[in-house]
């Protein structure tokens, strides 16, 4: 069992920048793959980036070169670096975590979650 806990969401302007962390419990934390995904009202949950046990990153292409995926395995922590947010931006945001090989992409294919961090973006 693998427990999720996300910080370091809040209010913003536009253009500004956010890190949001993901604190994971657990042994095994290196070998999983770790995603953000964002849900804003009225919408369907969507990928952000991902970062598989080999340090691969994925992004979306909507946050690429705005966002960076990391991780500390030392600290069982992944980060999102979040730069020139913008008003779209706005949404709760998930940490999750999957132990076996699966689209990064598709929620579905994830155990775990966190409860979610909401980001709110200005105009």
């Amino acid at each position: 069992q693998v427990q999720l806990v996300e910080s370091g969401g809040g209010l913003v302007q536009a253009g500004d920048s956010l890190r949001l962390s993901c604190a994971a419990s657990g042994r095994t934390f290196s070998s999983y793959t770790m995603g953000w995904f964002r849900q804003a009202p009225g919408k369907e949950r969507e990928f952000v980036a991902a970062i598989r046990y080999s340090n691969r990153l994925y992004y979306s292409g909507s946050v690429k070169g705005r966002f960076s995926i990391s991780r500390d395995n030392a600290k069982n922590t992944v980060y999102l670096q979040m730069n020139s947010l913008k008003p779209e931006d706005t949404a709760v945001y998930y940490c999750a975590a999957v132990s076996r090989l699966a689209d990064y992409s598709d929620y579905t294919s994830y155990d775990y979650w966190g409860q979610g961090t909401q980001v709110t973006v200005s105009s």
